[in-house]
């Protein structure tokens, strides 16, 4: 494993300017990122995740994030697997608030015992840490004005969604 690769996994669904400021700066940090969208079974999915890459790759392009920054998806088996096959040694999550801190801890720690990946919390910019996709997704299924809140591809796809849809 090598501490200069990490994963960022999330279910982007759809990915915020939260997302992406995570994502610039960890690709700032390391010297090759995956932003790896992963399937929750908990959460009723709103895009399919080809449509979750697309706009991602779209948003990370159109934002000029720089580094060697690599999407994909990964939704059978567990995140460790993923970051063990591409040679990672970290995950970095971005939390919002203490709720984040409280889901995500119990993970980083299984994760550590699992196959010793350790796990780098970015808190985000203050712009963006009352934002989330749910929120994002509320706010779009009633019409809505997101643009605020999601990258120029994201903002473009759930305009036209909805106008279309």
């Amino acid at each position: 494993m090598n501490n200069r690769i990490a994963v960022v996994p999330g279910s982007f669904d759809p990915s915020t300017l939260g997302h992406l400021d995570v994502i610039r700066r960890a690709a700032a940090l390391y010297d090759q990122l995956h932003v790896l969208v992963v399937h929750n079974p908990g959460k009723e999915a709103m895009l399919p995740i080809a449509q979750r890459l697309s706009l991602l790759e779209q948003s990370i392009e159109e934002e000029g994030i720089e580094g060697d920054v690599v999407v994909a998806a990964w939704s059978v088996g567990l995140l460790v697997d993923y970051a063990t096959d591409v040679g990672a040694g970290v995950l970095v999550k971005g939390i919002r608030s203490q709720v984040d801190v409280a889901y995500e801890t119990p993970m980083a720690i299984v994760n550590r015992h699992l196959a010793h990946i350790e796990t780098v919390f970015l808190l985000p910019d203050p712009a963006h840490a009352l934002v989330s996709s749910s929120l994002v997704r509320q706010v779009a299924s009633l019409g809505g004005d997101v643009s605020p809140f999601v990258p120029g591809p994201v903002a473009r796809f759930l305009d036209n969604g909805a106008r279309t849809g």
